[in-house]
């Protein structure tokens, strides 16, 4: 579909709101500036950004008097895009608070948006905890996505089915399989259920002392679990569509929560594709831990790993070293690129 004429007068109106709203951006840059030279801010404390709101972020204070307090700050021009989970160098102002500086990232969740711009989600993570359910349907395709997700950011994943106090004779050899597929490559996988608590002291466990986010499509219980986990979070929760039985989206940007006894999770909104067309095919091979392994070892150094001969991928699905659904996982990932260029 081409994208939709506009008339003269409305082409005027959008210029002139977009004028207006560069206006205030500079009104406001130039307020900062002012606060910054005039001394009208206060000394420089560590924080860390707990949610983002355009120009505008919470930041929790990390040290001093005001340790724990949590502030609406303006950003500082020329920062660049920060996210939740950024630790920062703040400085009170006499209304709020302005970020001035930002420490560098060990870790960053990275995801295209609808415009085609390559943008974090959050950063400094040490696990990325992948979450399917028994309902909505989990495709294996899709976690596949995300585990080459975290493969390339260098995060650690971690399975986790929940409502498994849904699993029933019929769903079970479906998931059971799917499960023992990713443990068996050294993945960590756990199941959870907040209807009946089961696993949630493990996860807990798991959790304590580490950053981590929730990933995974919508209506697979991400808020739930929070709630479970953390009470006080009182995430709102969506029920899944009578007619798609997929989810709704209930969560609208990122937010970091404090476990009382340690460590950070951050609930991320809902994905229900997770795009890798950015990436390039040897960072999505990378991502399938037991094909990289095979890299270089076809017979020619071009092998497409379609039907060529002494071709190492084709050979290790033949054998069964490898798994024929993931190495078809991989093909489509591939296919779903070139498609999207």
């Amino acid at each position: 579909m081409g994208k939709r004429k506009v008339n003269r007068r409305q082409a005027w109106r959008i210029d002139k709101i977009q004028s207006e709203r560069a206006a205030r951006a500079e009104r406001r840059d130039a307020l900062i500036e002012e606060q910054l030279e005039g001394g009208d801010l206060g000394p420089e404390q560590h924080g860390l950004i707990i949610s983002h709101f355009g120009r505008q972020v919470d930041v929790e204070a990390l040290e001093g008097e005001s340790k724990g307090e949590i502030l609406r700050c303006h950003l500082r021009t020329h920062l660049g895009q920060l996210v939740t989970g950024d630790r920062v160098i703040w400085r009170r102002s006499p209304d709020s608070g302005v970020v001035v500086a930002v420490l560098d990232r060990h870790s960053e969740l990275l995801r295209p948006n609808n415009h085609g711009e390559l943008k974090p989600v959050a950063a400094n993570i040490d696990f990325i905890v992948i979450v399917i359910a028994v309902e909505p349907y989990a495709h294996a395709n899709l976690i596949d996505r995300y585990l080459v997700a975290a493969e390339a950011s260098n995060i650690e994943p971690v399975l986790l089915l929940n409502k498994a106090d849904l699993l029933n004779d019929d769903n079970r050899q479906r998931l059971e399989p799917l499960l023992e597929r990713y443990r068996s490559l050294g993945y960590r996988t756990l199941q959870a259920s907040t209807a009946s608590s089961h696993g949630l002291d493990e996860l807990k466990t798991l959790l304590a002392d580490h950053i981590s986010v929730f990933v995974g499509q919508s209506g697979v219980g991400k808020s739930s679990l929070i709630n479970s986990l953390l009470p006080s979070a009182d995430l709102r929760v969506g029920a899944l569509s009578e007619q798609s039985r997929k989810g709704r989206h209930t969560t609208t940007t990122a937010r970091l929560f404090h476990f009382p006894d340690g460590g950070d999770l951050i609930d991320s909104p809902g994905i229900r594709e997770f795009a890798l067309w950015h990436m390039t095919e040897d960072q999505v091979l990378n991502g399938f831990r037991e094909l990289a392994q095979l890299q270089g070892h076809c017979r020619f150094r071009d092998c497409r790993h379609e039907q060529e001969p002494g071709c190492a991928f084709l050979e290790a699905v033949e054998n069964g070293s490898i798994s024929e659904q993931r190495f078809s996982s991989y093909r489509q990932i591939l296919n779903s690129m070139q498609e999207s260029r």
